[in-house]
């Protein structure tokens, strides 16, 4: 299976990831926008990854690649690639789809627990209650024809499926301890402004191996439902559908 990785921040990478993609003999390559803004041919993809990012989606003007990536995205749906957005991917999903991102009333980073959301049964269902690791500050509405699949009380819309073949979340539960010191080194103002589900540094390093195992299953189960097809042998770019 033929992966390919929408990389925006250095220190904003696949994450635990790593494992199931490479126990599913994938080949794995990056689009590292971070480094140079060109986004590769899309032909030949089965899964696009479009990772998480501290700037906007409407941030345009500064970062001029979004315009381009969104219309990445769209292309990526209409050829029915398998597409995984990961908070700023989930939010570049929505945008390209029409759909507004903005401003969310309190910032949420930290973990926090988020609740399945129990509606479509074809649609990926999480658990009624896990943890996840947050950093985001802004929420987008849900784009046409999506299901929500999870919320949280600082965020009702934490994660949404279109169709059998997109999945973004808004939460990170691909994170390492890795990757949350690295998120803490490079994003650690925002911690010193607070807010009601703002926590601390330490709060952030506090959770247990425990913890990281469970989202670690919980995102190989994400990945497993997305690729379920090329896994039995569809081909790329929809094929089987």
């Amino acid at each position: 299976m033929n992966v390919l990785v929408l990389q925006h921040a250095s220190f904003e990478g696949i994450g635990n990831l790593a494992g199931p993609l490479a126990r599913l003999g994938c080949t794995v390559r990056y689009a590292r926008l971070f480094e140079r803004a060109t986004l590769p041919p899309l032909e030949g993809s089965d899964l696009v990854m479009a990772m998480g990012g501290p700037m906007s989606v409407n941030d345009e003007a500064s970062f001029a690649w979004l315009a381009a990536e969104k219309s990445f995205l769209r292309q990526a749906m209409e050829a029915d690639v398998r597409l995984l957005g990961v908070c700023l991917g989930a939010q570049l999903i929505a945008s390209a789809l029409g759909a507004r991102v903005y401003r969310n009333p309190v910032k949420e980073i930290g973990w926090f627990a988020v609740n399945g959301v129990q509606g479509d049964v074809d649609a990926f269902r999480f658990p009624p209650q896990f943890p996840a690791f947050h950093w985001h500050g802004e929420t987008f509405d849900l784009p046409s024809g999506a299901v929500r699949l999870a919320r949280t009380r600082a965020c009702d819309n934490q994660a949404f499926q279109i169709g059998r073949r997109v999945i973004g979340l808004q939460f990170h539960l691909e994170a390492t301890p890795e990757n949350v010191e690295a998120m803490i080194e490079h994003g650690g103002a925002e911690l010193q402004q607070g807010g009601p589900y703002v926590q601390s540094g330490g709060e952030l390093r506090a959770p247990s191996a425990t913890a990281y195992v469970e989202i670690e299953h919980l995102m190989g189960q994400v990945l497993a439902y997305l690729t379920e097809t090329v896994q039995n042998g569809a081909g790329s770019n929809g094929a089987g559908r």
